[in-house]
């Protein structure tokens, strides 16, 4: 244990020594003189002794925080996949960061760290009334802290879309900033961690009973749940003063505890203080690589950003390592009805109708509100907006059932396995790489994008027997590995920060009237491949041993649906942006009124699909008028509440 601990304090300093060269030109002797108290004299100096050394001393805090909140986490719950990030308390801070900057700066700069620890604390409540009990040491409680990041993230993001001109400072924090231009945020920060050393004394024996399970725990005297809730608000509030010195930084706290085991540390103390060490040590060669990135590339690389590159292929080796093909995130909802109504389909019908009316012909105007036909004019900017929330709506569902058939579980759909974040992050790579719109790279480029999770989800699905574990965390990973390179976007600053940022909200604002009509073509087309394919739907939704029998090739059957999938999702990504929620939702609600079978799922789903979109839309355009709120925004806010309380009732109940 002792070469351990020393080979890291040794890789530590000479790291500590690298970082500290690469923004400066001063000599060895200059910064030796200057880090034992000689006053600066000159730039130079001053660069040295207010920027690169209180940014590495952050980098070593933080990251130190980091690894040691990951190894409490991982010990509390007994699971190698939790983290700050993976719990959902990551994106809850930034959430009450956002929301206590917007309401008063100055309440932010002295309540900020409560807001953010206020943010965490909604979130690990909601994942664990997701995930519950039974699922907190499984994949259940990743994906439950999926579920909300995608839902906090998206009020977070709609609150700087909407105050763009008042926190354009949060884009770059968002993507987790380490530079510094003096020591105030490290004194800030110092203090605020007496903490660490308390946990490292008192925590370990508690963790060490709890790896003997509850009752064993409980038998040996230890007041279980009392202990657990302070360990988890000692190590929300660490992460939270962290997220609030320096921005979301992801990864770290999900690595280090991981790296720690595998090295050989046993003991819940020796676990703690070495995912400490290791910690620091990662978090400090991450921020270097940005640094030399940074220098590279002219542009600012934010640390965090940094870390999601590094991180996401991390969490992908460590799901194929510790899960294999038996990682289970099989989870049950609510049952609804048993066989659907024989007016279900007209109702449906219906609904569409009145809200694709509704959209077209009602809205807010100077004199108040309008309910008449529109002009020509403003009948050209509606329909094909009505047209396109419809399709996306429909195509989403439809893309959400044939995938919850194929992996057998409620839970999946294209934001979760990622298949939108490589269209997107696709998208968003040309932008940045070839210049233009967004908006003009086309669908092509998107489903390059999908086409390459794809592959990789193919590729670790016939390694791992296609275990549904696998193929989420391969798209968690993707997803991270998205905002890393937006939150890189949009930390450069240029011209089309607000546009790139509007358009990740999901947005029906620019559609054009062909692009409208060819986003409804494809959908269509994709939604009668699907009903022709409800043989196989049926059949490897009971199982590949069952599919097999009745003489179905069920490798070629699902290759050639996620291909489906993927066409869909690349399409209408490409038109209107990601759009969280709509597909995860609009397959269970058609469960839930009865339609069990392949083909009255699929199109009630796309019916659902299509009365949330255009009310989205519709909503968007009028809430607020006469600004307005992206569809996508507004449909995950709208759809993930309500999936979200969906499970929490299912918990409670």
């Amino acid at each position: 244990m002792i070469q351990r601990y020393g080979v890291v304090l040794c890789l530590l300093l000479v790291m500590l020594g690298l970082h500290l060269q690469i923004e400066t030109e001063l000599s060895t002797a200059a910064q030796w003189s200057l880090l034992t108290g000689t006053v600066p004299a000159d730039f130079a100096d001053y660069k040295y002794w207010f920027s690169s050394v209180p940014r590495a001393v952050m980098a070593l805090l933080v990251g130190a925080v980091m690894g040691m909140t990951g190894s409490i986490l991982q010990q509390l719950l007994q699971n190698p996949l939790v983290s700050p990030m993976t719990l959902g308390a990551a994106s809850g801070a930034w959430l009450g960061l956002v929301v206590i900057t917007l309401v008063s700066p100055t309440l932010a700069a002295v309540w900020g760290s409560w807001a953010a620890i206020a943010g965490a604390m909604l979130a690990v409540v909601l994942v664990m009334l997701i995930a519950g009990r039974n699922g907190l040491r499984g994949l259940p409680v990743v994906l439950a802290g999926m579920a909300v990041n995608l839902l906090l993230g998206a009020i977070a993001g709609g609150l700087v879309l909407l105050n763009d001109q008042y926190a354009r400072n949060l884009f770059i924090w968002g993507a987790g900033d380490l530079a510094q231009t003096d020591w105030s945020w490290v004194e800030w920060l110092l203090p605020r961690l007496w903490l660490v050393p308390l946990l490292l004394v008192l925590a370990a024996r508690p963790l060490m009973l709890l790896r003997l399970g509850d009752s064993a725990a409980q038998g040996r005297g230890m007041s279980l749940l009392p202990v657990m809730l302070v360990l988890m608000l000692c190590s929300l509030w660490l992460t939270a003063i962290s997220i609030t010195a320096v921005g979301l930084i992801g990864f770290i706290g999900l690595l280090t505890p991981n790296l720690a085991r595998m090295l050989g540390s046993k003991t819940a103390r020796d676990e703690m203080g070495f995912s400490l060490l290791l910690g620091a040590f990662l978090l400090l060669a991450t921020d270097a690589l940005a640094l030399l990135f940074s220098q590279w590339s002219t542009d600012l690389v934010p640390s965090g950003a940094a870390a999601a590159l590094i991180g996401a292929p991390a969490l992908i080796w460590l799901a194929r390592s510790r899960l294999g093909s038996g990682g289970e995130m099989s989870r049950q909802l609510p049952e609804g009805r048993q066989r659907l109504h024989p007016m279900t389909a007209l109702v449906l019908v219906l609904s569409v109708l009145v809200l694709a009316v509704l959209s077209l012909m009602l809205s807010p105007g100077a004199q108040g509100w309008l309910l008449s036909w529109p002009d020509e004019l403003i009948l050209s900017f509606r329909w094909p907006r009505v047209l396109a929330a419809a399709s996306a709506g429909a195509g989403l569902a439809v893309a959400g059932v044939v995938l919850q058939r194929l992996i057998r579980n409620p839970l999946a759909s294209p934001d979760i396995l990622g298949l939108s974040a490589g269209a997107t992050l696709a998208l968003v790579v040309s932008v940045m790489l070839f210049g233009g719109s967004i908006r003009e790279a086309g669908p092509v480029v998107a489903l390059c994008g999908s086409l390459a999770v794809l592959l990789v989800l193919l590729l670790l699905g016939r390694r791992h027997d296609y275990s549904p574990g696998i193929m989420a965390l391969t798209g968690i990973s993707l997803a991270a590995l998205l905002d890393a390179v937006v939150q890189f976007s949009l930390a450069r600053g240029t011209e089309d920060t607000t546009a790139i940022l509007g358009w990740l909200a999901g947005s029906t604002y620019r559609i054009s009237a062909s692009q409208s009509l060819l986003l409804a073509a494809g959908t269509l087309a994709g939604v009668l491949l699907a009903v022709m394919s409800r043989r196989a739907l049926t059949l490897i939704a009971i199982g590949d041993g069952f599919a097999a029998g009745r003489g179905l090739d069920k490798s070629r059957s699902r290759i050639l649906l996620l291909l489906l999938v993927a066409l869909i999702t690349a399409l209408i990504t490409s038109m209107l942006g990601p759009i969280a929620f709509v597909g995860l939702l609009a397959p269970h609600m058609a469960n839930m009124l009865g339609a069990r079978r392949a083909v009255p799922q699929l199109l009630i789903a796309a019916g659902l699909g299509m009365s949330l979109m255009l009310l989205a839309d519709w909503l968007g355009r009028v809430v607020i008028w006469p600004q307005q709120i992206p569809a996508g925004l507004l449909a995950s806010i709208v759809g993930g509440s309500y999936f979200i309380w969906l499970l929490a009732k299912r918990r409670l109940t």
